[in-house]
């Protein structure tokens, strides 16, 4: 039996492909139509999905999406009735839900088969909920969403157990820590959609100089919730620009003018970051977490379990994430490779599975890897790159096969020690934003000017950024003050003081690193890669960064050539080919 679940007409869209209650295959739309966070229908993504299992789209019993109009209807009509909204934003918000009605239909003009499979809408913080806790390694765990907004709600918790997970307690529109984040990062000068990892970035260069008025803003209550001063924002009271329709996701600015009366006059885009603009980024991600915590502890206290999974677009704040152990009694910690609403489309998926087999013992999957995308055979890659001889030999590239596995790790491993900047195209693209070992940019984590080299010849993004290691997972305890799984980057840990020094390049600021734990199991090539590295270094980790350059992860061999040729990288390695420049 075949399960398609998608995220649709959001930010993010995404599919994955059950069969039997197991993965197949997940991917997000934006690397296969190259504009980030591509948002509309995912028709792309379901095309490989479908392919990559091998079946056809009249095969597919099951459609589960990431929305229930239904959800939490009695709220919606009280507000819409106590506030009158814009008439205007009403409209769009019925024509969005015909959208999201009409998927059979969408997808059977889309891919030109006959669609009468069954769907199901499931609750978009239930999604969540489940796209975390049934893919965990736990029988039993607290399961928590916080995000922007889903289906009039902003965060929602309750207990997984075995094969369930159910809603216990939400927060509800117009309350919001996601909208705060955003709200924030709008207001520091960063207006695209999902820009809040820079004010994650900056926040270290800063000083909570302004969490009195962030406390003035967030306001905590009982049993862990919390609510906004509704002065400082504009979404609950007007039209906010949102567009969600086949491109880039458009969202208006959130905060009032009132915020600029709190905090000083917003940063626009082209002005020069200031200390006020630190220390107010530094104060925001101080307020998210009192928040944060607040939510986690009371739960612990509530429930007493030790195990946590989180998902939602403010699960990605992997700084916040890395205090779990430090701010509450949760003692494991699961966050899935896309816990954003990407991830929304597993967890449809695994909730109408786990429905469909009535809770029965194995109906829940492990995600312990995140490579459930497109990959390329070594006669595709070398049919590539011998139609496209010419233009590598004008520019002086030298082209090698070197098929042996060991080899390959070793002669790639001596380049990154020399100092050199690798493009690294193995296997199966990964699910979810960051890139683990397969799509990536992989340099040495101890030279200190690593992250100008990679900011000159390829990222050309802020400097104030950090890069990630990733790091063998029996090393971890050597490097890092936490000794955990991380096999998703979703994670900052302290690096260990000793150590900091002996890897600049990916030491942030404040002594952290957004690490990525790696395992002969889960990524065998790129486990002995790190090892052959650290037998010629002594360091065992890389610095590993998304082979991109301002535009969304590679996603064929095609792409990642194309962005090798037009950066100053010395060298790529795409299955057993390496192609070096002149010189690297």
């Amino acid at each position: 039996m075949f399960i398609l679940g998608i995220n649709a007409y959001h930010g993010d869209a995404s599919a994955c492909l059950l069969a039997d209650g197991q993965l197949v295959a997940a991917a997000e739309e934006e690397r296969f139509r190259r504009v980030k966070h591509w948002a509309g229908f995912p028709s792309e993504s379901i095309r490989y999905c479908v392919r990559q299992a091998g079946t056809r789209l009249p095969d597919v019993a099951h459609i589960a999406v990431n929305h229930d109009g239904r959800a939490n209807v009695l709220r919606k009509v009280a507000y819409t009735l106590l506030h009158r909204p814009d008439a205007r934003l009403v409209l769009e918000r019925l024509k969005n839900r015909r959208k999201r009605a009409s998927v059979r239909d969408q997808l059977s003009r889309t891919l030109g088969e006959r669609c009468e499979a069954r769907v199901h809408n499931i609750e978009h913080h239930l999604a969540h909920l489940g796209s975390a806790f049934l893919v965990s390694p736990f029988e039993e765990a607290v399961a928590v969403s916080v995000d922007g907004f889903g289906d009039f709600a902003s965060a929602a918790w309750g207990i997984g157990r075995g094969a369930s997970v159910a809603i216990e307690n939400k927060v509800f529109f117009p309350h919001s820590l996601g909208i705060f984040y955003q709200s924030l990062t709008q207001y520091l000068g960063f207006p695209n959609y999902g820009d809040e990892y820079k004010l994650m970035g900056l926040a270290p260069y800063g000083e909570p100089r302004y969490i009195k008025e962030m406390r003035r803003i967030v306001r905590l209550l009982g049993g862990g919730a919390f609510k906004l001063d509704l002065r400082y924002f504009r979404h609950a009271r007007e039209r906010i620009e949102y567009d969600w329709d086949e491109g880039a996701p458009v969202v208006g600015n959130l905060f009032s003018d009132g915020l600029s009366d709190l905090l000083g006059p917003a940063r626009k885009a082209s002005e020069p970051l200031e200390q006020r603009h630190r220390d107010i980024a530094r104060s925001a991600q101080v307020m998210y977490e009192e928040a944060f915590f607040h939510l986690l502890n009371s739960l612990h206290g509530r429930y007493k379990l030790d195990a946590l999974c989180l998902a939602g677009g403010c699960a990605m704040n992997s700084v916040a994430n890395g205090k779990v152990y430090e701010r509450t009694p949760f003692r494991r910690l699961y966050v899935q490779s896309a816990a954003g609403d990407a991830g929304g489309a597993i967890g449809a998926a695994m909730i109408a599975h786990t429905r469909l087999a009535d809770g029965k013992p194995g109906s829940r999957l492990l995600m312990d890897h995140a490579y459930w995308g497109p990959s390329f055979s070594n006669a595709e890659i070398a049919s590539l790159l011998d139609c496209r001889a010419d233009e590598l030999r004008a520019q002086g590239c030298a082209v090698a096969n070197v098929p042996d596995t060991d080899a390959l790790c070793v002669s790639t491993a001596r380049a990154i020690a020399d100092g050199k900047v690798v493009g690294w195209f193995q296997g199966r693209m990964e699910w979810g934003p960051r890139a683990l070992g397969n799509r990536s940019i992989v340099c040495d984590p101890r030279r200190a000017d690593m992250k100008e080299i990679l900011n000159t010849k390829i990222k050309r993004r802020e400097s104030f950024r950090p890069f990630a290691p990733s790091i063998l997972r029996e090393e971890v305890a050597q490097w890092f003050e936490t000794d955990d799984d991380v096999p998703f980057m979703m994670q900052v840990y302290r690096v260990r003081t000793k150590k900091r020094g002996l890897i600049p390049a990916v030491t942030h600021v404040d002594g952290s690193g957004r690490l990525q734990t790696v395992t002969k199991e889960a990524n065998a090539i790129y486990y002995g890669l790190i090892k052959a590295f650290r037998e010629i270094t002594t360091v065992p980790l890389l610095l590993n960064t998304s082979f991109n350059e301002n535009e969304p992860v590679v996603c064929t061999p095609s792409e990642a050539l194309e962005c090798f040729l037009r950066t100053r990288m010395d060298m790529l390695v795409m299955g057993s080919q390496v192609v070096t420049r002149p010189g690297g």
